[in-house]
């Protein structure tokens, strides 16, 4: 069971601005930012050189952070070799999550490397069709959230980076309630018709939800991550932010940079500048392509094969004058599909080379499988006429803003594909689309035509925007926002209460005189596609007759719904009911209704004609007609197009009944115009008046007609959400499972 007390915003915030001075940062990537090797004498640790290494070395480097990781495999090491392994790492502030090479296998390359990168990468064909691995990859975060758990404190902020720990926020929120969660994808994120193949989708998002903050590369992932988080779990994005689970979530575009410094100074060393003339002078008299990649099928080095044989081909003239490099750095070698796609590379490279090399023996694709020095790549950067990025899709890729920063000359020119993420910021570059071969072509024979003085307007500008956001900044960036959303969130976040059902429980069932005020859609029954699906089953119907009979305990259904429906539904038991949201009230006998407001139905001549039009233009819409409101139903529509055409009816609504005495009510998935002074919290001073002195008031409710409730209980009452929504309830239910399992166990200690 998951009964969650809720707080006070006051009391949260405070708690917060305390801790901000002495809060730690804890790090959290798949891979720690150090390579472990075994050595003659002893375990040797070396600094990795990544990106992601490099960016998070300042906020690491100021003394109180930590990072958590998988340190790679250890399993040939012995436990004194472990032991030492431990302590090095320990004075690096790193600690290890140990992974057998059967477990990191299956978690890595099996699902997070074979489903998941190629989904984030919009490649659907290349996800195996079946995936024996989603259960190590579970497994794997809770390893994580296990060993982050246990070295985290209240006041630190908790940074978790990329596709591996997806999961990882939301088991984090399990078990520290009150921390402070940033999460960071440094991949894509595809759209929702993609992203929706996984069957493992749901599980996913509300992974990730469990973050205060998620940031992406583009404004365009963003986009595509709140789509998906509406079509698969119906929630909203208002603005930046998603209400769940009682928290906002906020989402954030924070472009990641490079080392901007470091790559400016080597771009004006003198012994890289000697090693680019070397180069440079090794093909004499010839343009330099050049294209930099891990070896990997997303970065579309074989259509850019294909795109330099097609120029060779259309334009003889640069046979022999034309040198294409090609460096692909070795990635996942162990991987069949990856060797597969290497050995794919090296027969294209021979058919082009074997076709358009000359007599004396100049090959025009130079392809290099290895990785080189920051030096020999900034002199190879700094050699080249055209640098050419254009892979099918990258999140970010970085490669494109080391050659800009690089080129201290001023020169050069930069082809990159517009499906990268860089591509946003970098706009004076020649765009491809990666897949037009074609195009791609003739983009390459532009940039080597291309005039001095144009070379040079157009790099002047990318490589001021590169030199004045580094790597260093947009971390800086990352961990400011999270801060300022970790203050500005609400309180009414969720409170992990070992045995709360059952304290909750024994309290009211303690209470002398219990007075329960119960919504219906949503708190006693799940949410529907159609209204009329909601009946009560026989499970539910026996759970009130069995409040009924408790003695002192009064029931009353607070709901939304007709008299009509409610008199078919629950007629039979002796309850109070309220309908049409407290216009119409019921006491214990049937057939007892009255209304204490005049209904006046004129203003529905204006408005049904209205819904009826956007009935017809919203497939999947209908209306729900009541004696003195009408309501718009948009739960069985698409969900963007519902939502949208929604804000688009309210909107025309308030417009058309600006003078008339009624109020328009967004709820889940419906919009309802009903008269002023028909409020669900009349059942609340209906309850009062009658309860004798001392009486427990506890109230049930999923919606913001039920805040109307829990605003008007007196001091000391209960009031439980159901559901994800911000509340000012003081308790907190899952489901309407959970709902009865409450009032199951009350009416258990109230037999006693």
């Amino acid at each position: 069971m998951t009964l969650r007390e809720t707080g006070s915003m006051g009391t949260e915030k405070s708690e917060l601005e305390n801790g901000m001075a002495s809060g730690r940062i804890v790090l959290v990537s798949n891979r720690l930012p150090v390579s472990i090797r075994a050595a003659r004498g002893g375990i040797e640790t070396i600094p990795s050189s990544g990106g992601l290494a490099t960016g998070l070395r300042g906020p690491h480097s100021r003394g109180n952070s930590l990072w958590i990781g998988w340190p790679g495999d250890t399993s040939g090491l012995d436990q004194n070799a472990r032991r030492e392994l431990d302590e090095k790492l320990a004075k690096l502030r790193v600690v290890p999550v140990y992974l057998s090479p059967g477990e990191a296998r299956r978690f890595y390359e099996g699902f997070a490397n074979g489903v998941l990168w190629p989904l984030l990468h919009d490649m659907l064909t290349r996800i195996p069709p079946h995936s024996r691995d989603w259960d190590s990859y579970v497994r794997a975060n809770e390893r994580f959230a296990d060993v982050v758990a246990e070295h985290a404190g209240g006041a630190d902020q908790i940074w978790i980076h990329d596709y591996q720990l997806m999961l990882l926020p939301g088991l984090l929120r399990r078990r520290l309630p009150h921390a402070r969660i940033g999460f960071f994808l440094h991949v894509p994120f595809p759209s929702s018709d993609i992203f929706r193949a996984l069957p493992w989708r749901a599980q996913i998002i509300e992974g990730l939800l469990g973050a205060d903050l998620i940031g992406f590369h583009t404004f365009a992932y963003v986009r595509h991550f709140a789509t998906s988080v509406l079509r698969i779990l119906g929630l909203d994005t208002q603005g930046d932010r998603i209400s769940y689970a009682g928290r906002s979530v906020r989402l954030g575009v924070f472009p990641m940079g490079i080392d901007n410094a470091l790559f400016a100074e080597l771009g004006s060393d003198a012994g890289v500048i000697a090693e680019s003339a070397r180069i440079r002078e090794a093909v004499p008299g010839s343009k330099i392509l050049l294209g930099v990649d891990r070896l990997d099928y997303t970065k579309g080095i074989r259509r850019r094969l294909l795109a330099v044989e097609r120029l060779l081909e259309r334009e003889p003239a640069l046979r022999g004058k034309l040198r294409f490099i090609q460096l692909a750095v070795p990635s996942r070698e162990h991987v069949d599909e990856y060797q597969s796609f290497r050995r794919e590379l090296e027969e294209l490279v021979g058919r082009i080379n074997g076709a358009f090399a000359t007599v004396d023996g100049s090959a025009p694709v130079h392809y290099l499988y290895r990785s080189v020095s920051p030096k020999q790549l900034v002199a190879m950067y700094r050699a080249a006429d055209v640098m050419v990025v254009t892979p099918l899709r990258d999140g970010m890729n970085l490669v494109c803003k080391e050659f800009v920063a690089s080129r201290a000359d001023g020169d050069g020119v930069l082809v990159l594909s517009e499906m990268a993420g860089a591509a946003d910021e970098l706009g004076e570059a020649i765009l491809v689309n990666p897949y037009d071969v074609d195009g791609t072509s003739a983009a390459l024979s532009r940039a080597l035509a291309m005039s001095e003085p144009e070379r040079r307007r157009r790099m002047a500008p990318m490589r001021e925007r590169v030199l004045s956001r580094s790597v260093h900044d947009w971390a800086a960036n990352f961990l400011a926002t999270l801060e300022q959303q970790s203050a500005w969130t609400p309180v009414n976040d969720l409170r992990k209460q070992p045995n709360a059902i059952g304290e909750v429980a024994e309290r009211m069932a303690s209470a002398r005189d219990l007075s329960l005020l119960l919504d219906y859609d949503g708190t006693l029954v799940p949410i529907v596609a159609h209204p009329d699906l909601a009946a009560p089953g026989p499970g539910l119907l026996e759970l009130l007759h069995e409040l009924v009979r408790l003695p002192r305990v009064s029931v009353c259904i607070v709901s939304g719904r007709t008299r009509s429906t409610l008199n078919e539904w629950l007629g039979e038991l002796p309850i109070v009911m309220f309908a049409e949201h407290g216009l119409w009230i019921r006491d214990a006998a049937p057939d007892s209704w009255r209304t204490n407001l005049r209904v006046d139905n004129a203003w529905k001549e204006q408005v049904r004609p209205i819904l009826e039009e956007f009935v017809a233009r919203t497939p999947g819409s209908l209306i729900e007609e009541k004696s003195a409101g009408i309501v718009w139903h948009f739960r069985g529509t698409d969900p963007e197009f519902g939502l949208m055409q929604a804000k688009e009816l309210h909107t025309h609504l308030l417009a058309v009944l600006a003078q008339d005495p009624v109020e328009i009510l967004t709820g889940d998935k419906v919009l309802e115009i009903r008269p002023h002074g028909a409020n669900k919290a009349a059942a609340v001073a209906h309850a009062v008046e009658r309860m004798p002195r001392g009486t427990v008031l506890a109230a049930f409710g999923d919606d913001r007609t039920d805040e109307d409730v829990f605003a008007a209980l007196p001091a000391g009452a209960l009031s439980f959400h159901v559901g994800m929504r911000p509340t000012r309830a003081t308790h907190r239910l899952a489901d309407p499972l959970e709902v009865h399992a409450l009032l199951k166990r009350l009416v258990e200690l109230r037999r006693k």
